[in-house]
């Protein structure tokens, strides 16, 4: 079974939904879990029972819940006016970009080539949601990312070219503008709070396979899925309603009409929908919005100022805790958000904004929702106590990047570094309290050539921390030999060069 972004349903010739090929992305794999249908095992229930003309007992029609609709009116109830003031705010996204394909040189030999370079044009198609009348509209950045040129097509199939406002590949969102001529087009609200319930029914509209906008239904199967792994901020809204390639960007909404969140990704073992569908929840989308229609180009988010871990079995049992459950500070940054807010080591968060911590995972999304300066009220237990803790979140700090290629002759030769502040780790999707010097580009010297990488940190050289460019470039000079310490994903890794 494969993770699937049920988006970039690409096709070839340029965009037409009338001619579509799947492409499936798999990025991560998980066990398939099988199971027989309730109906191979004996059921218990009532033991009044009837007996219809073959001699077969049939369930008692009286049975609580089993009662078959009062009345015609009744049995006529349909998810229709809902759909009726949805659909129309929802749109069909296409993505080209031209790219260079080397031919066989074998076929290019008969017809008079050697293997020359062809353009050839890609399209993906994905689905997007109007969010306001002027035209913005949010979608998947997955959908959108290496386009050279996108079309919206709204649900009366008018086409309108679009233009990338913000792109945010961390929480894989981005917000689209199309010029409407001052036409007010039909929106679908944003839910103003987090109140989804697993077993709230909802439904899912988008245009999948390319087939044409397509609505299902179903219900939230889960809330708070933190182990897909998709993006930064990995905490989905998991439904039952079909999902499908094509369906990427498209919304999932109640029974009020609302978007509560953004079709994003399937667990599938064959690319169609098994009833496993994830969606990125409506305050995260809410928020890239509003930093969107704030003009700016990317989102600030702030930050916590804590290392944190989730409190597994073997944690919790070691603090004396009856159950595994929230996220405890490890450590945290001088004169940050939670080192003035009073956290200390051993803290167990396990609840934010009055919502249960169930992991790091929860807590980083709860962070995530929040604008800097705006305050995160949390439940904190030390020492055995719970007690109501107030954490002002702010951006993390920067200082000077400091940006420098390395050249002379040593082991770093030809890269590019820049000084590891909390900002820079964070703008990257690294660990903001991460000391060190971060390699941004390896290059095409010699330090390629040693195997250094784009994403290393760079934590010591001969021995001595080193936390600025500045410092990186004197330890490389004047020396008979080099010690040289980076950290790549979670291991530290030692080289030793000489002259």
């Amino acid at each position: 079974m494969a993770l699937i972004a049920p988006r970039r349903l690409r096709i070839s010739p340029p965009p037409a939904p009338t001619q579509t090929t799947q492409v499936m992305r798999t990025s991560r794999v998980v066990p398939l879990l099988l199971a027989f249908l309730a109906a191979c095992s004996p059921q218990g229930g009532s033991n009044a029972q009837t007996t219809h003309s073959l001699g077969g007992p049939v369930p008692d029609l009286a049975e609580p819940n089993r009662a078959p609709p009062p009345d015609f009116k009744t049995m006529k109830m349909s998810f229709a006016p809902i759909v009726r003031r949805a659909a129309p705010a929802v749109v069909n996204v296409y993505s080209t970009r031209v790219v260079r394909a080397q031919v066989d040189p074998f076929w290019q030999f008969f017809g008079g080539g050697m293997g020359v370079p062809q353009n050839r044009v890609e399209g993906s198609l994905g689905s997007g949601v109007i969010v306001r009348p002027d035209g913005l509209i949010v979608t998947n950045n997955h959908v959108i990312e290496g386009g050279q040129s996108l079309v919206v097509v709204l649900n009366d199939r008018r086409e309108f070219p679009a233009k990338v406002v913000l792109a945010d590949p961390r929480s894989d969102l981005a917000v689209l503008k199309i010029d409407v001529k001052g036409e007010r087009l039909a929106v679908l609200p944003l839910a103003a709070r987090d109140t989804v319930q697993v077993g709230d029914l909802v439904l899912a509209i988008g245009n999948p396979f390319g087939v044409g906008q397509t609505v299902t239904n179903g219900i939230v199967s889960a809330l708070a899925r933190t182990d897909v792994g998709a993006n930064d901020f990995s905490f989905f809204i998991q439904t039952d309603a079909a999902i499908n390639p094509g369906n990427s960007g498209g919304p999932l909404v109640d029974m009020d009409g609302n978007l509560i969140g953004l079709n994003t990704l399937i667990y599938s073992r064959t690319g169609s929908s098994a009833g496993i569908g994830f969606a990125i929840p409506a305050a995260m989308v809410r928020r890239v919005v509003e930093s969107a229609v704030g003009g700016g180009h990317e989102v600030e988010r702030p930050w916590l100022g804590a290392r944190t871990q989730t409190v597994d079995a073997d944690t919790a049992k070691s603090l004396g805790l009856d159950r595994a459950g929230g996220a405890m500070v490890v450590s945290t940054f001088p004169g940050g958000p939670a080192a003035r807010a009073g956290l200390e080591e051993g803290d167990v968060i396990l609840a934010a904004d009055g919502d249960q911590v169930a992991d790091e995972g929860v807590l980083t999304y709860k962070v995530a929702t929040h604008r800097p300066g705006e305050v995160m009220r949390v439940q904190v237990r030390r020492h055995g106590t719970v007690k109501p803790v107030e954490v002002r979140l702010e951006a993390p700090p920067s200082t000077p990047k400091d940006e420098r290629r390395l050249v002379g002759r040593q082991p770093l030769s030809g890269a590019t570094v820049v000084n590891l502040s909390p900002g820079t780790a964070d703008a990257y999707g690294l660990d903001p309290m991460q000391a060190g010097v971060l390699i941004t580009k390896a290059g095409e010297g010699y330090a390629a050539e040693a195997g250094f990488q784009s994403g290393d940190i760079i934590l010591e050289i001969n021995g001595r921390a080193v936390s600025t460019t500045a410092a990186v470039a004197a330890a490389l000079q004047n020396s008979d030999g080099w010690r040289i310490v980076i950290q790549r994903g979670g291991r530290k890794i030692t080289a030793n060069f000489g002259l």
